[in-house]
C-alpha cells in the first residue's frame, strides 16, 4: 500500500542563516518521510522596512535590510526566467556560499547562478525593482498565514502554517523525521501558538 505524499510549502529569504538550517532539515525530512516541498521566496527586507517605525530599528540594521533586497530579487528573477523549480537549486547554491563558506558579494552569486545554469546577467536584478511586486505577492502568500510578528522560514502543510522550526545543528536521518512529526502535530492543534526558549548557540551548518 502506497503512502500518500504530504505536500509542504516553504518560504525563505536566502540571507537568513536560521532559514538555511531549516531548509537543509527539510531536505532531510524528505528522505525519511513521504513529504514533497515546494519552495517560495519571502523578503526580510520588505518585512522589516515596512515595519521599521513600529520596531524602532537602528539605521545600521535598516541599511543591511536595504542590501538584503538583492539576493531575493535575483531568486525571483531566476523563477521568472526558469520557473519555480529553479528556486531550490539556486537557493542551495547561494546558501552554501553565503552560510557554509561565509562568502557574500557578487562573485559568490555569479558562481551560484552559473552552477545551476543561469546567466550571470540575472545579477542585475539585485539593483532593479522589476520583481518587487512579485516578491511581495509571494511574501504575503506565506506571511499572511502566520502574522507579522515572525520571520523566515515559514512552512505550510495540510492547511496549517507556522514559523520555524529554529534549530541547530541540522537534524539528520530519523531525528529529522521525528522533529517533523512533532512540528506538524503541534501546528495542527487548534489554538496552539508558540513554543520558545532562548537561543544559547550560534547557527551550525554541519
Amino acid at each position: 500500500m502506497e503512502t500518500d505524499t504530504q505536500k509542504a510549502d516553504f518560504w525563505f529569504d536566502p540571507i537568513c542563516p536560521w532559514a538555511w538550517i531549516t531548509s537543509r532539515w527539510m531536505l532531510e525530512v524528505e528522505k525519511v518521510r513521504p513529504v514533497q516541498t515546494s519552495w517560495h521566496v519571502m523578503s526580510l527586507a520588505y518585512l522589516n522596512l515596512q515595519q521599521h517605525e513600529e520596531k524602532d530599528l537602528s539605521e545600521d540594521y535598516l541599511e543591511r535590510m536595504r542590501q538584503a533586497w538583492g539576493p531575493v530579487r535575483i531568486c525571483m528573477a531566476a523563477a521568472a526566467e526558469r520557473g519555480e523549480d529553479i528556486l531550490l537549486p539556486l537557493y542551495s547554491a547561494i546558501g552554501t556560499r553565503f552560510h557554509n563558506q561565509q562568502r557574500r558579494g557578487d562573485d559568490a552569486i555569479i558562481e551560484a547562478l552559473e552552477e545551476v545554469g543561469l546567466p550571470r546577467r540575472l545579477l542585475a536584478a539585485a539593483q532593479s525593482t522589476d520583481f518587487d511586486e512579485a516578491i511581495k505577492k509571494s511574501h504575503h502568500l506565506g506571511m499572511d498565514q502566520v502574522g507579522l510578528d515572525v520571520g523566515t522560514p515559514i512552512i505550510s502543510v495540510d492547511g496549517h502554517a507556522f514559523f520555524g522550526p529554529v534549530v541547530t545543528p541540522i537534524p539528520r536521518g530519523e531525528a529529522a523525521g521525528r522533529l517533523w512529526d512533532g512540528v506538524v502535530l503541534v501546528a495542527s492543534t487548534d489554538g496552539f501558538f508558540e513554543l520558545k526558549r532562548t537561543r544559547d548557540r550560534r547557527p551550525s551548518f554541519d
